[in-house]
């Protein structure tokens, strides 16, 4: 499976807790005004690279990386092709971190098999919609206070 990805850190400690790698996925319906990652809203931004050379990139990480982290754009827009990247990351020891615009109700509620089966995986999902007028006080590793960082395992 191809997934059109937006840009890859291979070592990260600003994205999620300890040092890991950050995978930006392209694609995010929300807009959100002031969103530090605009070119990332466009599905068509990046480049389709395949799920095998995603994970193969990752595990050349490890040992040095805690975990991994998708970012974007929206990760949740691209679901399906992150199921098997993060069964496979899950066996390698390594935490996932999960930035999205949906709030966690949201994807309950919406009850997209694929969305629900990626949430198995994620460790911590940072969700909620970024909002500008709230970073004062956002909390460590979120761009907006509004933003909630659940840890889901």
């Amino acid at each position: 499976m191809e997934l059109r990805v937006a840009g890859f850190l291979d070592n990260s400690m600003v994205n999620g807790e300890g040092l890991r790698s950050v995978l930006f996925l392209s694609g995010c319906r929300r807009r959100c005004p002031g969103c530090q990652n605009t070119d990332m809203q466009d599905f068509k931004y990046g480049e389709s690279v395949s799920a095998e050379e995603i994970f193969n990139r990752i595990k050349s990480n490890v040992p040095i990386i805690k975990g991994v982290t998708f970012s974007g754009g929206d990760p949740l827009e691209q679901a399906e092709g992150l199921i098997n990247i993060s069964k496979e990351i899950k066996k390698l020891g390594l935490n996932i971190w999960c930035y999205t615009g949906y709030t966690y109700e949201e994807i309950l509620k919406e009850k997209d098999s694929n969305k629900l089966e990626l949430l198995k995986y994620i460790d911590v999902l940072v969700d909620g919609e970024f909002k500008a007028e709230l970073t004062e006080n956002a909390p460590k590793y979120a761009g907006s206070s509004n933003q909630r960082i659940i840890r889901l395992k």
